[in-house]
Formats: C-alpha cells, structure tokens, sequence
C-alpha cells in the first residue's frame, strides 16, 4: 500500500529563543543568575539573538532541541537520516512490527509519474508481500515464532518499505541539517522531509531559523559547480517557508 509523508513536532524545549537569549548574555554580563530572566530582557531576544547568530557563535544554539515524529517515509530515506550523528532516534522495528497482509511503501515521484513504471512497481511491491507472507508461514510451520520468524522475513522487504521514526536534534545540528537536505542537490525525499520540519520549526523559532534552508539561502552557493542554477528561486523559496 503506498504511503504519503508525514511530520509532526512533538516538542521542544520551551520558549526556545529566549532560552538561547539567555545562555548567550550569561556569556557577555555580569550579575548573578537570575537576572537571565528578567523580564526587561525578554523584548531584547530577537536582535539579541539575531546578533549572536550574525556573530557566528553558535553554541549557546545548542541548549534548544526539538524532537519530530515522521512516517511515510522510506528506508532508503531513514538510512541517509541517521548519517547525521548529533541526533536522538527511534525507529519502528521489522523485526517486532508484524508487515503481513500489507507493508506500506513510498513511489518515487518519477516512477509514480509513469502509468507503466508505476503499474509495474506496484506489482513487485504485491509480488514482494506475497513472498513475504510466504515466508512468514514456512518458518511458521518449522516451529518458530514471533520475532524470531520476522527478523528472517524482512530480509525481503525492500528499501521503499515505509518506516517510522522520531528524531530528536538540537537547534546547531539542526540548522545544518537544513543546509544539507534542504539543498536541490539533496535527494527528493528527505529533502521534502526536511523542508517540513524546518516549516514547522520557524513557527515556533522564527528568529532562530529565519536564514535557515540550504546554503544559498544566506550566503553563495556551496556546490560549486555542482550548483543546481535555480539559487534565486530557492532563495525566495525559503525566506517566505511558512
């Protein structure tokens, strides 16, 4: 059964900008502790902190995460997630998750976009079920069970097979993060997957991530000649991501 992508945030840690504010003038001020919260101080947040991220100085940043559920998302696409390291994850398990009867699984935009190349996909993927189940059955009838009957079959599923995972970063990993998945030059689908969760992120930290997607965005193009040639559209693109 095909599946669609969807994100959720889940949390984050409250009051995200201020808190940044607030790690940040422990750096620069005297006095004692409680003066970081002060209320005077909290209409000084944006230009302080657009200050600070003007400045570069970036880990009084990492005191803010957010934690994101996602599904509808491929394994290929999970696999190329949990590249970047600085993170928290969680994934839905094959081996513990029962898949007969009807995994779920994501079509590529170019093979979707094809009558016969989707016809014929969406057959492997029945053909692949039926196989799956198959196996399920045999292993059955040789007197094995639960997990240990799954962890043998899912060796068959391929990498379109959907999966679910929560992700947690901290607001540095995940501006870079943005930088490198929110680039045309990025795969289609964590790059859509990307796109959403920075969405979802400016709504609550608009200060934070206002310069946040991919490199040109907020300055030249990092790809060289690999450059996707459409930095002005993707510029406009992301300033106005709501």
């Amino acid at each position: 059964m095909e599946t669609k992508l969807k994100v959720l945030l889940i949390s984050h840690t409250p009051m995200p900008e201020m808190t940044i504010a607030a790690a940040a003038r422990l750096c620069y001020r005297s006095g004692d502790i409680e003066t970081l919260k002060d209320d005077r101080l909290a209409g000084q947040t944006k230009n302080f902190l657009s200050k600070i991220m003007g400045m570069g100085h970036m880990s009084p940043v990492e005191h803010v995460s957010f934690t994101f559920a996602v599904e509808g998302i491929s394994r290929a696409c999970s696999h190329q997630l949990v590249r970047h390291r600085i993170a928290s994850y969680s994934q839905q398990s094959q081996r513990y998750v029962d898949k007969t009867g009807g995994f779920h699984y994501v079509v590529p935009p170019s093979i979707g976009g094809d009558k016969e190349l989707k016809r014929r996909f969406d057959s492997f993927m029945r053909e692949t079920q039926e196989f799956y189940d198959y196996l399920v059955r045999m292993l059955e009838e040789q007197g094995r069970t639960g997990e240990s009957v799954r962890e043998d079959a899912r060796f068959v599923l391929p990498n379109a097979a959907e999966t679910k995972i929560m992700v947690t970063m901290n607001a540095r990993e995940l501006l870079h993060f943005f930088t490198q998945r929110c680039c045309n030059r990025a795969q289609w689908e964590i790059r859509a997957m990307a796109t959403e969760m920075l969405r979802l992120v400016k709504a609550v930290a608009p200060t934070l991530f206002a310069g946040a997607g991919p490199g040109c965005v907020s300055g030249p193009c990092p790809e060289g000649t690999y450059s996707c040639g459409k930095m002005k559209e993707v510029k406009k693109r992301f300033r106005s991501l709501s």
